[in-house]
């Protein structure tokens, strides 16, 4: 097993990593390609992602509680099981039907958010078209300043 006091990663390209299994509290990652890497069983509490592409990565079983994502690609990004508590999502592109997303079958596959914990997750200036959300806790989840309840109340009084 891995471990280190501090890891320094600025303008890095690890993209293809399997991080499995570790411990990586108050980790800070700026300006990094993680592209199509798989995160699992993986304790990343208050980790903050400035200017990170994760396109393409598989995120399951992690605890990303008090997280900061910024400025991140988030297409293609596959999340299951995961505990995004207090999370806080800023400027953050999440794919839109223009973003050529599509499986081998030309189906379009929005990023999904399965079996998480979204309480008090917070999104902010993202574009969240298309995105499904399956069975999750989404008490006190906010969209741009906005609790989910509400939306969701006004989206069915429009329908």
């Amino acid at each position: 097993m891995w471990k280190t006091d501090f890891l320094d990663l600025h303008k890095t390209d690890i993209s293809g990593s399997k991080f499995e299994e570790v411990k990586a509290e108050n980790l800070d990652f700026n300006n990094v390609s993680l592209a199509g890497t798989k995160f699992k069983n993986v304790n990343m509490r208050e980790l903050v992602l400035n200017d990170v592409n994760l396109s393409g990565t598989q995120i399951s079983d992690v605890n990303l509680s008090n997280a900061k994502i910024m400025h991140a690609n988030l297409r293609d990004l596959q999340v299951n099981s995961v505990h995004l508590m207090g999370a806080s999502f800023q400027n953050v592109v999440f794919p839109d039907e223009n973003d050529h997303n599509y499986d081998s079958e030309q189906n379009y596959k929005p990023v999904t958010f399965e079996n998480c914990n979204l309480t008090n997750a917070q999104y902010t200036g993202c574009n969240l078209s298309n995105i499904e959300i399956n069975n999750c806790d989404i008490s006190g989840l906010k969209i741009n300043g906005i609790l989910i309840e509400e939306l969701l109340k006004i989206h069915s009084e429009k329908n």
